[in-house]
């Protein structure tokens, strides 16, 4: 789904978002300088929780693996969220980064029906690439998890024990869910959306966001707005819940990374890696 930050430069979160990118080429050269900041408090980075960190181009910009690659110098740890099996690409960064605890890779799965995948994620990867994925990293020693996201009630949300079935055979160790959320303009974008792909059920899809949002269409509080509130909200927690359990998913979403590793390259004994 679109993020609506497109709009901070002027630009559409629909037809924009899909055809037109803003990228840092520095960005690894910003990090490793706040890294090297003498006050620099280590926390968790998460590549991903905005707009994906493997967009197409990144097969020739490779901003994401250069940022990787400072974090691995640093022993940072990092968590990944994405669509794309080119994550795959970064197996040796990512491999020894997970060796002391310090990676996880979270992928998005909406759907399991191909269609549906097609007229709501035209340039992600298929559902069965992605739970390829998982197993792959899994297979690698990479701590994977399945994000089920975003779920939309009355059209993908019945998928979701499915979804979770398939990410448990493929090995992945976590799952967790969002909840669509619909701020600013992707209002009248995902009402346009599914009237034109889905004019049979709009007015209902609509109205059940609704029913879990407060009567609006976005709950901007950090809480409620990855899960929703209400009844509908919580038989969706419970049914996430119990699925998790019936295949021995973690519902933390997470695992732990340690942030006691943290070294900056050249300082004291820190030892140096080679990629």
């Amino acid at each position: 789904m679109p993020a609506p930050t497109h709009a901070y430069m002027g630009l559409s979160a629909g037809l924009d978002f899909e055809t037109r990118l803003s990228y840092k080429a520095d960005a690894a050269a910003l990090l490793r300088r706040e890294l090297d900041r003498p006050g620099y408090l280590c926390k968790p980075i998460t590549l991903g929780a905005n707009t994906d960190p493997y967009q197409p181009i990144e097969r020739q910009l490779r901003v994401t693996r250069q940022i990787l690659e400072v974090l691995a110098a640093y022993r940072h740890p990092v968590t990944i969220i994405t669509k794309s099996a080119l994550v795959l690409r970064e197996l040796d960064l990512l491999g020894a980064l997970a060796q002391d605890n310090l990676v996880q890779v979270g992928i998005s799965i909406t759907t399991l029906d191909a269609e549906l995948k097609r007229r709501m994620e035209p340039q992600a990867a298929s559902p069965a690439a992605r739970l390829r994925t998982v197993s792959e990293l899994t297979a690698a020693g990479i701590p994977a998890g399945v994000l089920v996201a975003p779920v939309i009630p009355a059209l993908t949300e019945h998928q979701m024990e499915g979804i979770l079935e398939a990410a448990a055979a493929a090995r992945a160790r976590w799952a967790g869910y969002v909840l669509l959320r619909l701020p600013y303009e992707l209002r009248s974008l995902f009402s346009e959306w599914l009237h034109v792909h889905y004019p049979d059920r709009a007015a209902h899809v609509l109205s059940l966001i609704r029913q879990m949002r407060h009567g609006r269409e976005n709950d901007p509080r950090f809480g409620s707005r990855m899960r929703g509130e209400g009844p509908l909200a919580d038989v969706l927690r419970v049914r996430f819940q119990a699925a998790c359990r019936r295949k021995g998913l973690s519902c933390a979403r997470s695992v732990l990374l340690d942030v006691g590793r943290f070294r900056r390259p050249g300082a004291g004994a820190q030892l140096t890696l080679d990629f």
